[in-house]
């Protein structure tokens, strides 16, 4: 692999900053590109190490694409309004659950359902608007490993793989924190005056609730984990807990409700306790706390049945599912 990782005790934060801003600025020249941002740790990262190297001429966009968590395009807007930099919101979310209608492989719905139309329609009709000539992403020397070791491919890993994005889409990714994993980049977000609401947000996956729904991605089945996420993510925070999410199963269950049978959905629950995501151990919930999420979950969610917690580790699990 040709990416080689900066370890966090071999990172100096203050000369990372300055070397990525300085070569983003030099690489764009007095050119314009353009990010997604999703509010998470990385994505936070680029916009800043973006905007302190090209001011306004980094145009940063947030994607609703309909996999994001509740409330999630307003919540990011506000944070970053509050930091001086200005988000547009793209509506995108008919081309995404488009390109995701039918697929149920893993790998087609992350190729075809996210990755294209990230990259080619959405980013594609920006770079012609505005006339930009770099896409800035977040990707990570985790997002690199995993891919490249065929563990799963993440949705933002193009280079690597042998795409030509200049040739592919009509602009030329820039990665400035490919070579930290997220304990580092954590890290540079505190020295970027990022709030703590953005640098200990627990990871949440490029495909957004696309990796965590099994079998088709549609809106419909969306909407049921992103109410699971919602409960899990309100019961888990103070665990204190690497990540913690829900995952709506394709296998329809029997329960009862009512005195009558409810054939409906599951959902599995996963919290993990991990330092940088290679490896990583259930976190040994009490059994109360697994009662409260399951009664809620069941609840609140209409047609849901079942609810179970994952207890095998990474390796040879995996953090998501899908």
């Amino acid at each position: 692999m040709s990416v080689k990782e900066i370890t966090m005790d071999a990172l100096n934060v203050d000369e990372f900053i300055a070397s990525q801003v300085a070569e983003i600025s030099s690489v764009v020249g007095e050119g314009l590109a353009v990010n997604a941002l999703s509010g998470g740790v990385d994505s936070s990262v680029v916009t800043m190490l973006g905007h302190k190297a090209l001011g306004d001429r980094l145009k940063t966009y947030f994607i609703q694409n309909g996999l994001m968590r509740e409330g999630e395009a307003e919540q990011v807007v506000g944070w970053f309004a509050g930091l001086g930099v200005d988000i547009g919101v793209i509506d995108a979310r008919d081309k995404f659950f488009g390109a995701l209608k039918g697929l149920t492989d893993p790998e087609e719905k992350r190729e075809r359902g996210i990755t294209q139309v990230f990259y080619k329609d959405v980013f594609g009709d920006l770079v012609k608007q505005t006339g930009a000539k770099f896409l800035l992403q977040g990707t990570n020397f985790t997002d690199v490993e995993e891919t490249v070791a065929g563990v799963k491919r993440q949705h933002n890993i193009l280079e690597q793989l042998g795409i030509d994005t200049q040739e592919e889409y009509g602009y030329r990714v820039l990665e400035p924190i490919i070579r930290l994993r997220k304990p580092a980049i954590r890290a540079v977000a505190r020295a970027l005056g990022l709030r703590k609401e953005i640098y200990a947000r627990p990871p949440f996956p490029g495909p957004a609730l696309c990796a965590r729904v099994v079998g088709e991605v549609t809106p419909e089945r969306v909407e049921t984990v992103r109410m699971a996420t919602r409960i899990v993510e309100d019961e888990l925070s103070e665990t204190g807990a690497f990540q913690y999410l829900a995952i709506l199963h394709d296998d329809m269950v029997t329960g009862v409700r009512d005195g009558r049978r409810d054939y409906g959905q599951q959902i599995e629950v996963r919290c993990w306790d991990s330092t940088d995501a290679v490896a990583a151990s259930p976190t040994n919930l009490r059994f109360a706390t697994l009662r409260k999420l399951a009664d809620r979950i069941t609840e609140e969610g209409p047609g849901v049945v079942s609810v179970t917690y994952n207890i095998a580790a990474k390796p040879p699990s995996t953090i998501e599912a899908v």
